[in-house]
């Protein structure tokens, strides 16, 4: 029998992270519903980067750059982490490579990228996502991204949905109460996410900036299917990752340099 835990935020990461090979990163509003929509509409490769100044670096190479911090584009880039931005620019961002550096999303996804196995998660791929974990042979870590190291609602809902899921399988246990949590607030939250989630403090902030499109667009479950596995530095769709042999664009060939 296979576990799968609940780890609330990056900083109670070390405390889970023993006995899991599998990661599920999850950043609701906006870095993954962002990185599965990105890649659902022909972006090839996603680069999460931790830093700005790492961001940058790429930006000044050449290549497409995205960075968000606190809800907002940082100066000097074209875009942030929002999924309705990568929809809209779908026809001149197909088959490039992005480096995309935000919040909170992509500091969680370095912090997990030596596991053997690193996916993304989001409500927007939520079945999608927990059909192919209940096919795995693995124990599975889901990983929220929280708020600057802080619990948050909107990644727990997630996280729960997808525990309940594998839990109900009868192919999964779990020992942790974050688990049995994250399990039971979504069962709360799923008849009616954008009720329970109005006074979250995400979507409080993003309300502030305008951005409803996004949270609506976040907060829909199961209006993508791409599944972001991280290959060697670069989030692809997985079912990409999992082709022998796959010819490279120059522009990605150079970056994997």
């Amino acid at each position: 029998m296979n576990h799968v835990e609940v780890c609330f935020s990056p900083a109670d990461y070390a405390l889970y992270e023993s006995g899991f090979d599998l990661v599920v990163v999850i950043d609701v509003l906006r870095a993954t519903s962002a990185i599965c929509t990105a890649l659902e509409n022909g972006v090839a490769r996603i680069k999460p980067v931790a830093q700005v100044e790492e961001a940058r670096e790429w930006q000044s190479k050449g290549f497409i750059a995205a960075a968000e911090r606190n809800g907002e584009i940082v100066p000097g880039f074209d875009m942030g982490n929002s999924p309705v931005t990568f929809m809209e620019k779908a026809a001149q961002l197909k088959g490039k490579t992005v480096v995309l550096t935000t919040t909170n999303g992509t500091k969680a996804i370095d912090i997990a990228s030596d596991k053997k196995t690193v996916v993304i998660g989001a409500l927007n791929n939520l079945d999608a996502l927990s059909n192919w974990l209940l096919q795995q042979d693995e124990n599975v870590l889901i990983l929220g991204s929280g708020w600057k190291d802080k619990f948050n609602l909107e990644d727990t809902i997630c996280a729960g949905a997808i525990a309940d899921q594998l839990l109900g399988s009868g192919k999964f246990i779990a020992d942790e109460d974050s688990t049995v949590a994250a399990k039971f607030i979504y069962r709360s939250a799923r008849d009616n996410m954008f009720a329970f989630l109005k006074a979250s403090s995400h979507r409080r902030r993003l309300r502030k900036l305008n951005l409803n499109e996004d949270v609506k667009y976040c907060l829909t479950p199961n209006n993508v299917t791409t599944i972001p596995i991280l290959k060697d530095g670069f989030l692809v769709p997985l079912n990409e990752a999992e082709t022998p042999s796959r010819t490279l664009p120059a522009e990605q060939a150079s970056l994997a340099r």
